[in-house]
């Protein structure tokens, strides 16, 4: 799967950053010492990871967000921006693009010009 350029930049500038360039063979998101100020060579736990980014969506004024929501968002995106069904669900990992319809949400937007079909 190929990795989009912006966020190849980003990974980029965090492996610089972190000081981490060249260790193949270690975790790239890395649990941080508040004491020492430093990276540690383990990696940052998945439920810790989670809570990180629930408590910044709540910040943000959302309350429900998950594996799912991120999905949800990656593949409308992707489908509002002119991409293909078959192309998400290869994307998604989905062996149906039935799966991924599911999570498109790119028809739930109720646009002006839609609203503007009501005959009064």
């Amino acid at each position: 799967m190929p990795l989009h350029f912006l966020a190849a930049e980003y990974l980029d500038g965090y492996v610089q950053a972190a000081g981490i360039t060249g260790e193949t063979n270690s975790p790239l998101i890395r649990k941080f010492d508040r004491k020492s100020g430093e990276l540690l060579p383990v990696p940052l736990a998945r439920m810790t990871v989670s809570q990180m980014l629930t408590r910044r969506a709540e910040k943000l004024g959302f309350t429900r967000i998950g594996c799912h929501s991120y999905r949800a968002t990656g593949i409308t995106v992707y489908r509002k921006n002119g991409g293909e069904l078959e192309t998400a669900a290869a994307i998604a990992g989905h062996d149906s693009t039935r799966t991924t319809q599911l999570y498109d949400r790119s028809s739930d937007e109720v646009t002006q010009q839609e609203v503007e079909r009501i005959r009064l």
